[in-house]
């Protein structure tokens, strides 16, 4: 199942859109030639951004470049209460709709330089984040030609952030007619959807037309490590999520995220995160980050998962 090209729509006196969202509303794995710039005010949950997989609270503001594949998966406890309805404010411009020479002015060369980075998604949280979201807020309230000045100066404080986090990894690429990434598309979707109980092999090898050995080697090949890595991080991710929720004990959170024995999730998760899992739990719940910031999934650095 590849992303699904979404048509974003527009007032005809307008340039770009500005809108809130409640979730869901495109609650599917999609993409769109507009640049995507979206803060999240209420609400968090599971974000899927190209090959990245983390979670995402109030307060994040992400921006995706053209055509990058992505959903957010809001928690259903926090959809289902409508006291803390969760919602955020979307904003969709074309890279040109401010003119076709503008990025290649040198003046211009910060917000160029954002706008490549946001091929791979960018994220920014915190304090920095704050200020960003008032700048769309404004965005929101504008019209006519301060509409488009306000959203130049919501793009240009965020071309200033010190901290941006990149998220999906920097060989991601979706190109609608390439059959490779639609391959690889569909073997992420059919992880992603049966992750949490046992994946035979011979079963992912099934749909892309190869045999168990020919697939070890293809999945190598395309994405630098073995498809058993891919799915152990896809797991620990979704493992991260289940204890900062805070509802399971570690036990149920070990079988919950595809793991059928507990010496082997704790193992695996302490490789990946650096962290025990108690000990990663613990370290999130003593924070006291604006907004319910978690902390880094990977002790390494890395910010996304392989594919």
């Amino acid at each position: 199942m590849k992303p699904q090209l979404l048509k974003i729509t527009h007032q005809p006196v307008t340039s770009f859109s500005v809108r809130q969202d409640i979730p869901n509303i495109n609650s599917r794995w999609h993409y769109h030639p507009e640049i995507e710039l979206i803060c999240f005010h209420k609400g968090g949950g599971t974000q899927f951004i190209g090959d990245h997989i983390k979670k995402f609270a109030a307060g994040d503001v992400v921006m995706l470049g053209s055509n990058l594949p992505h959903y957010w998966m809001f928690d259903e406890y926090l959809v289902d209460t409508e006291k803390h309805l969760p919602y955020s404010t979307v904003i969709h411009f074309e890279e040109n709709f401010i003119g076709e020479r503008f990025l290649h002015l040198p003046e211009s060369r910060e917000l160029k330089i954002l706008i490549e980075k946001a091929q791979q998604g960018v994220l920014v949280s915190g304090k920095e984040a704050e200020h960003v979201i008032t700048l769309m807020g404004k965005v929101k309230q504008s019209s006519g030609f301060k509409r488009i000045i306000s959203l130049m100066e919501c793009l240009s404080a965020l071309a200033e952030v010190e901290h941006l986090t990149l998220l999906s990894s920097i060989g991601f690429r979706y190109h609608e007619y390439d059959s490779e990434n639609e391959r690889l598309n569909a073997i992420y979707n059919f992880t992603l959807k049966n992750f949490m109980k046992k994946i035979e092999l011979r079963e992912v090898a099934a749909i892309t037309g190869l045999i168990p050995n020919s697939f070890c080697r293809y999945f190598k090949t395309r994405t630098g490590k073995t498809y058993n890595q891919f799915l152990l991080e896809i797991r620990i991710g979704y493992a991260c999520k289940l204890l900062l929720d805070n509802t399971q004990s570690i036990k149920q959170v070990c079988f919950e995220s595809g793991f059928n024995n507990f010496s082997c999730f704790h193992k695996n998760f302490k490789s990946i995160t650096g962290y025990t899992p108690q000990g990663y739990q613990h370290t999130y719940l003593k924070q006291k980050h604006p907004a319910g910031r978690t902390p880094n999934l990977y002790s390494s650095g890395s910010h996304s998962l392989s594919v």
